[in-house]
């Protein structure tokens, strides 16, 4: 299940971003953290499965559409389609804006695209 992000749930946040590779750096993590935080432009979402959160997703609006900032998994979940059922439910939460993709996400978005026909 999908749920926006809560200041209580920070922690585990930071833990699922650093996951990114230009998130495992502690500054650059708070900085994105912060950025989440205080610009309404900036979204994060996590999702939770029973009662653990095991993935996350940011997003930036930007005009016309929304850019996914981030997208994380914990690794002992990966391989069960928790990332592509996130980006599924952006879609349709952030529907009809346009999706699009950073250098970091843009590959893991592209493999979605092949598997599902929800991007087309």
């Amino acid at each position: 299940m999908l749920i926006r992000y809560k200041k209580s749930c920070e922690k585990i946040a930071m833990g699922l971003l650093s996951f990114m590779p230009l998130e495992r750096d502690l500054k650059q993590l708070k900085q994105t953290m912060k950025d989440y935080e205080e610009n309404p432009a900036c979204q994060l979402f996590m999702w939770k499965k029973e009662d653990a959160f095991i993935g996350l997703i940011g997003i930036e609006l930007n005009g016309t559409g929304y850019t996914v900032r981030h997208i994380s998994v914990m690794p002992s979940y990966r391989g069960e389609g928790i990332g592509q059922t996130m980006l599924e439910k952006i879609l349709e939460l952030m529907a009809p804006l346009e999706m699009h993709a950073t250098e970091e996400t843009r590959p893991f978005i592209e493999v979605c695209k092949e598997k599902s026909k929800s991007f087309r």
